[in-house]
C-alpha cells in the first residue's frame, strides 16, 4: 500500500513538472488549454477544468500564470518569468505591504520580478487608503529613496527633515528623519504630515547610524543621554525589561539603562508602579515627581 500511494503522488507532481517546462519554454507566446490538456492526459469535455485546476496548483507554489487568449477564444496561457520565493515564504498580508511599497517607490524593476505589472498593480494600488495620506506616503518613500530633503508641517510647526528611513507598524507608517540643524533624528507619523514637498535628489545627508534604531520610543534621541539605575526585585525585572527594553547592566536588584527620551521613561514607569524605583540620578527622579504633582 505504501508504494502505491508513493506513485500516486509522483504522478500528479510529473503532471505539473511537465506542464510548467513548457510553459516557461513558450516565454510570451504562452500554451493553448488544448496542449497543456494533451500534455496532462487529460482528455472528455471536463479537461479544460482539469488544467484550471492544474494551473492553480502552480499558482499555490509562487508561479504567476495568465490567460492571454483574446475574449471569446480558447484559453492560451503564459507564465511569467517572476521571482516567487518572496510568494512562498510571505504570509498573504506581508505580501501587499511589500507590493504596496514596491509600487509607491515607481521600482519598475521590482514591479516586474515580484509580477505586479497589469491587474496585480491595480488591485495593490485600490487597497491604498484614499486621500492626502497616498500622495504624503509616495513623496516621502521617494524622498528617502532619492535623498531629498522633505519639507512639511507637523505638529504645527513647518520642519525641513533629512529624510532616513521609513517604516511601518500595526498599520501606521512612520518617518524617521533629522531636522536641518540638529542632530537628533526623531520619529514622525506620516499620516500626521501636510502640506509635502521634498527637494532635488541629493539634497539631504544620510546618516549611518540611523539605520540601526528602531520603532522603540525609549531608543529615540530626544534628550542628552543620561544613565539611570533602577531598582527592581527579580520576580519583576522581566515586567521592566519587556517595557523599557534590555538594560545595558544588572547587578541583583540595579538595572541599568541610557536614556535618551526622558518622557517615554516616565510614562512606562508609571505603568510599572510599585514593581520598580529609581536610586539615580536625583535629577531623573525629581522630574518624575514634579510631573505628579501637576497631575495632582
Amino acid at each position: 500500500m505504501a508504494g502505491k500511494r508513493g506513485r500516486d503522488q509522483r504522478e500528479p507532481m510529473e503532471r505539473l513538472v511537465r506542464m510548467a517546462a513548457v510553459l516557461r519554454l513558450a516565454g510570451d507566446a504562452g500554451v493553448s488549454g488544448d496542449r497543456l490538456a494533451e500534455l496532462a492526459g487529460f482528455e472528455g469535455e471536463a479537461r479544460g477544468d482539469q488544467v484550471s485546476r492544474e494551473l492553480r496548483h502552480l499558482a499555490r507554489q509562487g508561479w504567476q500564470i495568465d490567460n492571454i487568449a483574446p475574449e471569446g477564444s480558447g484559453a492560451r496561457y503564459r507564465m511569467r518569468s517572476v521571482d516567487n520565493r518572496l510568494r512562498v515564504r510571505l504570509t498573504p498580508a506581508q505580501q501587499r505591504e511589500l507590493q504596496r511599497a514596491v509600487l509607491l517607490v515607481n521600482r519598475q524593476d521590482l514591479v516586474k520580478r515580484l509580477g505586479l505589472e497589469g491587474d496585480a498593480a491595480a488591485d495593490v494600488s485600490a487597497s491604498l487608503p484614499e486621500g492626502v495620506h497616498d500622495e504624503t506616503l509616495a513623496t516621502v518613500l521617494r524622498a528617502v529613496q532619492r535623498r531629498a530633503l522633505l519639507r512639511y508641517r507637523y505638529g504645527g510647526t513647518d520642519r525641513v527633515v533629512h529624510p532616513q528611513s521609513v517604516t511601518t507598524q500595526n498599520g501606521k507608517w512612520y518617518l524617521r528623519g533629522r531636522e536641518d540643524g540638529s542632530s537628533i533624528v526623531k520619529n514622525f507619523v506620516v499620516g500626521r504630515m501636510s502640506s509635502v514637498e521634498s527637494d532635488e535628489p541629493g539634497t539631504a545627508t544620510r546618516d549611518p547610524e540611523a539605520a540601526h534604531e528602531t520603532l522603540h520610543p525609549m531608543s529615540w534621541r530626544l534628550d542628552p543621554p543620561v544613565e539611570v539605575v533602577l531598582r527592581a526585585a527579580p520576580e519583576y525585572q522581566l515586567d521592566v525589561v519587556r517595557s523599557l527594553g534590555t538594560p545595558v547592566s544588572v547587578s541583583d536588584d540595579l538595572l541599568t539603562y541610557v536614556v535618551t527620551n526622558r518622557s517615554a521613561l516616565r510614562t512606562r514607569l508609571y505603568d510599572l508602579g510599585e514593581r520598580v524605583s529609581i536610586v539615580s540620578p536625583s535629577s531623573v527622579r525629581d522630574e518624575l515627581i514634579a510631573d505628579l504633582e501637576r497631575f495632582a
